[in-house]
């Protein structure tokens, strides 16, 4: 659910004809052979994803899993960028309306729990921005394509929030602890490195993508074999810069694996101080601004996500992200919007100030399950309990609409 401005070097690949004549659909959907695909269609806005557009996403993603004439579902952005996640202008916006953001978020969870159990084989093709949310619908899928000009990032704690949709699952699975690393201090990965990491399965230079989107289209059946194979012809070789992150995980490993945040940046700082290290300057600059509660909040989820269930994260990640929208121990989220999208003086007021501040009894509070068990997110424990039952029409959440609750 963030926000990073476009290089000014990104370059544009062809969009479908419906995409660039301006189509006011959120999500343009098409039907191509054997193959599904779904254009998340706002590129005047980064791609956001609002509610409405993980309803669509959804909504589609449920029809071709159960349609015997679809095998595959290719999703890609339309214009220079995959997508810059949650639309952070209608979380501000709503800010003094309790649980005004609800039902988008409760549908974008529902969204990520389809993508992570999905029946079929799906494809990502990554061009740009794939940040916070947006991140969340490459990761999961059983290939994703990604291209030079892509770049990732879960940078949620510079606005106050936690790196959410699925991601304290899939961070603390990523190579030792390089996704402690990524959630706390919101280091962007790019090209290559996202596949290096484990983020994408693929990387395809810029001027092969369009090509490749066209042999994928013409694919007569879901083997994921056959698709591995088409998507491997256009496919590079991974070759990290010995400057990027990925080459320092020795450090990364020492300093991310202690227990508390304090500790993490004490260490990080001592290695910072080494004859060689010069690059971890930079990162503890933009670690130590960022909100002391969000990054307390991300290294608890990120290490209870460590042990748990795809379906685990996501209904305690529901949690987390109600609480701090409901501001029940701060209300960061809002004043990080405020300083980076709204005033962008990027300047924001954290209260608590600073990390001794932040107590475990507020932590509790934020990870604490709803005392009414209706009202956590609905999606099974065991896959195979129920399938489509727990969206939001079926939830207490639009039972109780118009109530004191919503």
């Amino acid at each position: 659910m963030a926000i990073i401005s476009i290089p000014s070097s990104t370059t544009m690949f062809p969009m479908p004809q419906q995409v660039s004549r301006q189509n006011r659909e959120v999500v343009v959907a098409e039907e191509i052979g054997r193959a599904r695909m779904l254009t998340i269609n706002r590129p005047n806005h980064l791609n956001y994803l609002s509610g409405e557009t993980a309803l669509t996403l959804g909504h589609n993603f449920e029809k071709y899993e159960n349609d015997a004439n679809a095998d595959f579902v290719i999703i890609k952005g339309a214009g220079r960028t995959f997508s810059a996640g949650g639309d952070l202008h209608m979380f501000y916006e709503g800010r003094n309306t309790r649980d005004s953001c609800l039902e988008g978020t409760y549908r974008m969870y529902w969204l990520c729990y389809h993508i992570h159990t999905y029946k079929k084989p799906h494809i990502a093709l990554v061009h740009g921005m794939s940040v916070g949310g947006g991140a969340s619908l490459m990761a999961p899928m059983k290939f994703s394509v990604v291209t030079e000009k892509a770049f990732s990032s879960t940078p949620e704690i510079n606005i106050g929030f936690h790196p959410d949709c699925g991601f304290s699952y899939m961070l603390p699975r990523l190579p030792g602890r390089l996704g402690e690393y990524l959630g706390l201090t919101g280091e962007k990965l790019r090209g290559k490195e996202v596949v290096a990491a484990g983020l994408a399965t693929h990387f395809v230079p810029s001027q092969k993508l369009f090509q490749l989107e066209k042999r994928l289209l013409s694919i007569k059946s879901g083997d994921e074999d056959t698709i591995r194979s088409v998507i491997n012809e256009f496919s590079s070789n991974i070759h990290i810069d010995e400057r990027s992150v990925l080459n320092k995980l020795s450090i990364i490993n020492e300093c991310f694996s202690k227990d508390s945040v304090e500790e993490i940046i004490e260490s990080f700082e001592a290695e910072g101080s080494r004859k060689g290290n010069d690059w971890i300057l930079a990162v503890l600059k933009s670690l130590k601004k960022a909100s002391p509660t969000a990054l307390k909040i991300t290294l608890r989820s990120i290490r209870e996500g460590r042990t748990q269930t795809i379906s685990e994260c996501l209904r305690r990640e529901f949690r987390i992200s109600m609480n701090i929208q409901r501001a029940i121990t701060s209300g960061d989220f809002y004043e990080g919007i405020r300083a980076q999208i709204i005033d962008k003086d990027k300047s924001p007021k954290w209260n608590p100030s600073t990390l001794d501040k932040v107590h475990d009894d507020q932590l509790d509070l934020i990870f604490k399950p709803f005392e009414d068990h209706d009202l956590e997110l609905q999606i099974p424990i065991n896959e195979e309990e129920y399938r489509w039952r727990g969206k939001y029409e079926n939830s207490s959440y639009s039972r109780l609409r118009g109530s004191v609750l919503v």
